[in-house]
């Protein structure tokens, strides 16, 4: 399909670049739990580039969420550039950039990554200060899957992880008959698509060796004739707006209307990203088809009792492969219900922002009060504006910044990073904080912290992802316009 020349221009860009009333509903019948996989930016040296991404991607985010204009392609560009030397105390010399922020191909011969079961009992635990994880170590090199463990709740399924604590998948099946579809789980955006039969890439080619949906496969399957495209920090879609039968978790929701994707970015597109599209699971203001989110849709048909989804995302350290997503109410296996907060969303726009009173390092309250939170599943990150980005770090002994918007810390840190919404204060688990090892030989020495700066708006607000979402419950509530935040179990 011909490309229009604006978003042609877009595409080619990203390409350079780099590419609260209680939650909780009163009947479990309409409870729906679907498995998420675990996906990851694998192992690279190439770290300063690699934590850019992830930045830029957060600004661009940001900007679409409060109705500025993004970063041009020329300030990103920008970014990376000044990245092309990493900081002091690693190794100097200029760098190649990593063009996709799904690889999966990993690096070959890091020597300091080993088996899995020599790295539980030599992986870092919570807050021991023992260095970099060798279980994320090893599987930043070489991804994989882990299997999840058999599911405990009721309307709950297992997860499989991949990789390490960067994006979640969970599988759902599409079509008639019906086919598997494994699509990234983001709170951060409202659309949801698949690639289609005609897919191609933006590289060239078909869109890779994922499942696709037409209606050569789906009998089902209705094209309305009418076109979306999303850009995302790190990739772009364009293609049709159809309909087709989905089952969500054992729910039948027939005739839901969707997206197939007929051109993808290589971000998208490549054999090695381990997903066949996306499910955006913010509010349906955001959604760029114009229509309900698939968790909208299943309260309005009454498949569940209130538009809620839950998220307990697990870390591949732990080696418990709990993790999962929840339609329609939260699930109280996974959390501690007295510590459970509900507060408003704040944003106008309907993506998941709430106030957080206070910042703290090791119980120091850092004095950041006012701030907000946008809560996003599809950023790994905390993003955070320059000054308090910097005040934390200050914080921290042995964090240094790289004067680029990046930090490092030690990876033996036992520092104690927390978030404070309505009154519950929520600890970042020292592993979280450790982006990557500098040096990939040495997990003792220094790390890439997960607390980034940029200029992501107001002085006042924050892009919080994975790096604390992995130490809470996390539920958004569609109804009430609320957000909920527990103590994980």
């Amino acid at each position: 399909m011909q490309l229009g020349f604006t978003f042609s221009l877009l595409l080619a860009s990203l390409l350079v670049l780099l590419s609260g009333v209680e939650a909780a509903p009163t009947k479990r019948s309409g409870l729906v739990t679907l498995p998420l996989k675990r996906i990851t930016q694998t192992r690279s040296d190439l770290h300063p580039q690699l934590l850019q991404q992830h930045i830029n991607r957060g600004l661009k985010r940001y900007a679409r969420m409060t109705g500025r204009d993004e970063p041009s392609a020329l300030e990103l560009r920008a970014n990376l550039h000044k990245r092309l030397y990493i900081p002091a105390e690693g190794r100097p010399g200029p760098r190649r950039v990593n063009s996709k922020r799904f690889n999966r191909h990993g690096s070959k011969g890091t020597q300091a990554a080993t088996s899995a079961s020599s790295a539980t009992s030599t992986g870092s635990a919570a807050g021991s200060g023992a260095g970099f994880s060798e279980i994320d170590l090893e599987a930043e090199d070489n991804g994989g899957l882990t299997d999840a463990n058999p599911p405990t709740a009721a309307n709950s399924l297992g997860l499989d992880i991949e990789a390490y604590d960067v994006g979640y998948i969970a599988t759902v099946q599409m079509g008639t008959p019906p086919q598997d579809f494994k699509l990234l789980m983001d709170s951060g955006s409202a659309d949801l698509w698949v690639g289609g039969e005609q897919c191609q890439s933006t590289e060239g080619g078909n869109c890779g060796n994922h499942t696709f949906l037409g209606n050569q496969s789906s009998s089902s399957f209705v094209d309305l004739g009418s076109q979306f495209q999303v850009t995302y920090g790190s990739g772009a879609v364009q293609g049709d707006i159809v309909t087709d039968n989905i089952n969500v978790a054992g729910l039948a929701l027939n005739n839901h209307t969707f997206g197939v994707a007929t051109v993808e970015t290589d971000d998208f597109a490549d054999d090695s990203v381990p997903f066949d599209g996306l499910m955006g699971l913010a509010q349906s203001t955001l959604s760029e088809q114009g229509v309900l989110t698939p968790v909208e849709s299943l309260a309005q048909a009454g498949l569940i009792s209130d538009a809620i989804t839950s998220f307990k995302i697990s870390r591949l350290a732990d080696q418990k492969n709990d993790g999962e997503v929840t339609f329609g109410g939260l699930d109280p296996t996974k959390f501690d219900a007295a510590t459970l907060t509900t507060f408003n969303n704040v944003n106008t726009e309907g993506f998941w922002e709430g106030a957080m009173s206070t910042v703290s390092v090791n119980g120091q309250d850092l004095g950041l009060q006012g701030r907000t939170a946008i809560l996003d599943t599809g950023t790994t990150l905390i993003i955070a504006p320059d000054a308090d980005a910097a005040a934390v770090h200050q914080a921290i002994p042995g964090a240094q910044s790289d004067g680029q918007g990046g930090f490092t810390l030690p990876c033996t840190t036992n520092a104690s990073v927390a978030l404070t919404f309505s009154g519950q204060q929520f600890a970042i688990d020292t592993r979280d904080l450790l982006f990557s090892p500098v040096d990939p030989t040495n997990l003792t020495g220094d790390c890439v912290s997960g607390i980034s700066s940029g200029q992501i708006g107001a002085a006042t607000e924050w892009l919080v992802g994975d790096v604390f979402l992995k130490n809470a419950y996390f539920s958004t509530d569609v109804g009430k316009n609320q957000i909920s935040l527990a103590k994980l179990v």
